[in-house]
C-alpha cells in the first residue's frame, strides 16, 4: 500500500534516549520513487578501491500522487518473503560518547556476521555521520550482494516538530540533508536505493512535499521490534514474530550501544521465520509489484 501522505506514527513507538540526544527509529515500507538509485564506485580511492562496482537491482517505482513523496507500509501480502531493516543512527550526542570512551560501538558487527554466516538478506537505512564514522562497516555492506543501501538523514534529526527529544531541521533544509546522506553513501556502491525513513517515523505533509523532488520513496514498516535499549532479547522476539506476515517490513537497529539485544534476539527471529515458512529477502524484493492507489 503506497499512500502519498501518512500520519506520524511516533505516538506508537517506543521513544528512546541517546546521550545529547533522543533516537526512536522505527519505520514504514515503501519501494524507491523511480528506479533504484545506484551509487557510482567512484570516489575516494583509498577508500572504496576494493568496492565492487554497484549493483543495478529491477525495482517497480512507485506512482506519485501530487507532489509528494509516497510512502509505503508492506510489501504484498502474497507469497513468503519478508524484509528485514536495520537502522544506522548516529547523532551529535552519539559521536560525542564514542569520542569521550562512553560507549564502545554504535556498529553491532555480530549482527553482520551473523546475517553473512547464514546468507541472509538485509536492508540498512544508513545515516551520514555514521557512514562517515564507519566507512569499513560501511563498505562491508555494500560489498555483499543480499545487502541493499538506503538513507536515514544525515545526522538523524527531526523532520517534523515533537518528534519525542530529537532536534528538528527547518522544512527549507530537509531535502538537502537528504541529497548529502546520498552523495555520503554513494561512493561505497553495492545495491542502493532511493528509499529513505524518517528518524521517529516522524513525517508530514510538508516533509513529503519537501523530499519530493529527490525521487525517494518513503518506508515506514508495518513490524516494530522495539530494540532501542532493550535489556532482553526475548521481548523483541515476540513482538516481531507475533506480527510478521508476507510481505512484512521489520524494523531493527544495527547501532550496538543503543541496541544491545538485538544481536541476541536475531538467531530466534530467523527461526521463527523458517519456522512459519517466511523468507527475508532485499527490501526493493519484498515491495516489487507494489503500485499506488
Amino acid at each position: 500500500m503506497i499512500r502519498p501522505w501518512a500520519r506520524p506514527l511516533c505516538g506508537v513507538l517506543v521513544a528512546v534516549v541517546v546521550v545529547g540526544s533522543a533516537a526512536c527509529t522505527a519505520s514504514r515500507v515503501p519501494p524507491p520513487a523511480g528506479p533504484v538509485f545506484v551509487g557510482s564506485s567512484a570516489g575516494p580511492a583509498a577508500s572504496v578501491s576494493a568496492t565492487p562496482a554497484p549493483t543495478v537491482a529491477t525495482v517497480p517505482g512507485a506512482t506519485r500522487v501530487g507532489a509528494r513523496a509516497p510512502v509505503v507500509d508492506h510489501g504484498p501480502r502474497r507469497g513468503n518473503r519478508v524484509a528485514l531493516t536495520f537502522d544506522a543512527d548516529m547523532t551529535d550526542g552519539m559521536l560525542t560518547s564514542l569520542r569521550a570512551g562512553r560507549v564502545k560501538s554504535y556498529a553491532n558487527l555480530r549482527i553482520l556476521d551473523l546475517l553473512e554466516r547464514d546468507e541472509v538478506a538485509a536492508t540498512f537505512f544508513l545515516t551520514g555521520k555514521w557512514v562517515q564514522r564507519y566507512p569499513d562497516v560501511t563498505r562491508r555492506i555494500a560489498g555483499n550482494p543480499r545487502f541493499e543501501l538506503a538513507n536515514h538523514t544525515y545526522g538523524h534529526a527531526a523532520f517534523t516538530a515533537d518528534c519525542y527529544d530529537l532536534p528538528s531541521l527547518p522544512v527549507d533544509e530537509l531535502a538537502g540533508d537528504v541529497a548529502k546522506t546520498f552523495e555520503v553513501i554513494k561512493p561505497y556502491g553495492g545495491r542502493q536505493t532511493r528509499y529513505f525513513r524518517f528518524p521517529g517515523l516522524c513525517h508530514d505533509a510538508a516533509t513529503l512535499d519537501a523530499l519530493a523532488p529527490l525521487g525517494v520513496t518513503v518506508v515506514d514498516g508495518d513490524v516494530v521490534s522495539g530494540d532501542p535499549f532493550a535489556t532482553a532479547w526475548r521481548p523483541l522476539v515476540r513482538a516481531v514474530l507475533d506480527h510478521v506476515r508476507p510481505g512484512s517490513v521489520v524494523i531493527m537497529h544495527v547501532t550496538e550501544a543503543n541496541a544491545a539485544m538485538t544481536d541476541e534476539a536475531l538467531p530466534h527471529i530467523l527461526a521463527g521465520l523458517r519456522e512459519r515458512g517466511l523468507e527475508p529477502a532485499p527490501l526493493s524484493e519484498v515491495l516489487a509489484g507494489v503500485r499506488g492507489g
